[in-house]
């Protein structure tokens, strides 16, 4: 890796020295090809005279639009890059290898258990980004259920969204508990780098034991803790919105 990255920026270097080397020449061409001015001749007529500092300023405007067009290369290949969602992604999560995520409120549109019991709904929004993060981390989703209905029927909408397509996340990492301690047990045996979650409680009291801490809430709180990160979204944390 640390190879490929000297050989990237050597390369960028030399990029860059070749399209300087050619400004410069370009800046200094017009003045090598602009002929020595001649002292006007007194017997010549005014028509000749006048012509020379004419077809001088020809050969000064040719050159000066040279520069700008080589100048605009050199700007155009100096314009910052914009980062791609799997560099942000890395960069955001600390190149963290497990991720444990609650689904209420951050993956799905339901803010509460009570609502699982008649509906799921995967936000549109958390899709792509998910599945990048499944390319670099191990992600477990959890939440709290409050029958064996509603965790069917939050399986069902993960899978209909194609989660479980990317090979990345299975129906195995998706785990229920009653309790929202169970939760929190959950995570304390998963022991990951990324923990996400929408109840400040189960924040605190986790802020000991991981890493790093993610909390989702519309209101977006003060950090609680050094390791714990607010944010209104999951999107909103990543800049995808």
């Amino acid at each position: 890796m640390f190879n490929q990255d000297v050989f990237s920026v050597g390369a960028v270097a030399g990029i860059a020295i070749a399209i300087i080397f050619t400004w410069r020449i370009f800046v200094s061409a017009p003045e090598r090809r602009q002929p020595k001015r001649q002292q006007p001749n007194v017997g010549a007529s005014s028509g000749v005279a006048g012509s020379q500092p004419n077809a001088a300023v020809v050969v000064s405007s040719s050159g000066s639009q040279d520069d700008s067009r080589v100048r605009n290369v050199v700007d155009d290949f100096f314009q910052p890059v914009k980062p791609t969602l799997a560099q942000i992604v890395r960069q955001k999560l600390c190149d963290g290898r497990k991720v444990t995520c609650r689904l209420v409120g951050v993956v799905l549109e339901e803010t509460s258990p009570e609502e699982l019991q008649t509906k799921a709904t995967v936000r549109s929004s958390v899709l792509e980004l998910l599945l990048e993060i499944t390319k670099f981390c191990d992600l477990y989703f959890m939440d709290r259920v409050l029958d064996d209905e509603s965790e069917k029927r939050v399986l069902s909408a993960l899978e209909e969204a194609g989660i479980f397509t990317s090979g990345g996340l299975v129906k195995d990492k998706v785990l229920f508990c009653s309790t929202e301690n169970g939760r929190t047990s959950f995570v304390r045996q998963l022991e990951p780098d990324w923990h996400i979650d929408t109840n400040p409680d189960i924040i605190s009291q986790l802020a000991r034991f991981i890493r790093y801490q993610l909390h989702i809430s519309p209101s977006k709180p003060e950090r609680t803790a050094s390791n714990v990160f607010c944010s209104t979204s999951l999107e909103d944390f990543f800049g995808c919105t």
